[in-house]
């Protein structure tokens, strides 16, 4: 029997994939900088398998190949990666809803890059959320929620100052601390070590946790998705824990956010994956 996804995410990549696998189901994201998705489609396809090309891992759907917005051909670096979109494509039953293909939207927008930006045009907005980082921006009332940020985000501070060997810190101030010019440096070498379909993925995640410092300690795995969204909304949380929330809405902004940031973190591990399978085929 041919391994599934999960076992594969399991062996390579997370201790307990499940909980990120099921994460990434989710609606629609607004950023222009991906590709939107249609809403739904009537599936016209049985079947999907992968194969190995010269360009990488396709996916077939019955014996059509699959291909971008842009009519290319959609082949992805790694098996994981493509068994992980054909994942995607099987899950769905009489109607196509692509608003819960995260990993396929994320690939579309590597292979067609349809605002033609290179790795220096990824980094460099990444690099600014240094300065405006959720987590380094710190309020001076009222007097618990002052200590929720202290108690919560510090010892995340702590743990990339010591990771990554530079000075951050927080600041009260509306223009927010100010980093370090060799702190710019140090993550702009480390963001430069991805491939373009790695910053890509980090970008995503950096446009939903509005933190840099964040998507790097989910990158590392030195956080959870569940936490790191946690973190990156700490004071709506502390208001709605002090004067309540509106019952469903909340529970669905959590549940997508959590499953974007889901979505992006696997496609980051994911991209780089290599193998040398030359076909799979998914397996009920």
């Amino acid at each position: 029997m041919l391994p599934s996804f999960q076992a594969i995410a399991s062996r390579r990549i997370f201790a307990s994939p499940a909980p990120l696998i099921r994460a990434v189901q989710a609606a629609p994201h607004k950023d222009k900088r991906f590709y939107a998705v249609a809403v739904e489609r009537k599936k016209f396809y049985e079947n999907v398998s992968i194969s190995h090309g010269e360009g990488g891992f396709e996916i077939n759907l019955d014996r059509r190949k699959l291909k971008t917005p842009q009519g290319k051909l959609f082949a992805v670096p790694s098996e994981a990666l493509a068994l992980a979109v054909a994942t995607e494509w099987d899950c769905q039953r009489d109607v196509i809803k692509f608003y819960t293909m995260q990993l396929t939207t994320l690939c579309n927008t590597a292979l067609d890059n349809p605002t033609l930006r290179n790795k220096e045009q990824l980094i460099k907005p990444a690099l600014k959320f240094l300065e405006t980082d959720t987590i380094c921006y710190r309020v001076e009332d009222p007097p618990g929620l002052v200590e929720l940020q202290k108690n919560e985000w510090d010892p995340v501070i702590e743990w990339a100052e010591k990771r990554y060997n530079v000075v951050i810190g927080s600041s009260t101030s509306i223009h927010g601390p100010i980093i370090p010019t060799e702190t710019k440096d140090v993550f702009s070498r480390h963001l430069a070590s991805y491939n373009s379909w790695g910053l890509l993925g980090i970008e995503f995640i950096i446009s939903q946790l509005k933190s840099l410092i964040l998507t790097m300690g989910l990158i590392d795995r030195h956080l959870p998705v569940e936490k790191a969204v946690l973190l990156s909304r700490l004071e709506e949380e502390y208001q709605i824990q002090r004067w309540g929330n509106v019952e469903w809405a909340h529970d669905y902004d959590l549940q997508e956010l959590r499953s974007r940031t889901a979505a992006g973190t696997l496609f980051v591990h994911l991209c780089s994956e290599s193998s040398t399978i030359k076909h799979k085929l998914l397996q009920d």
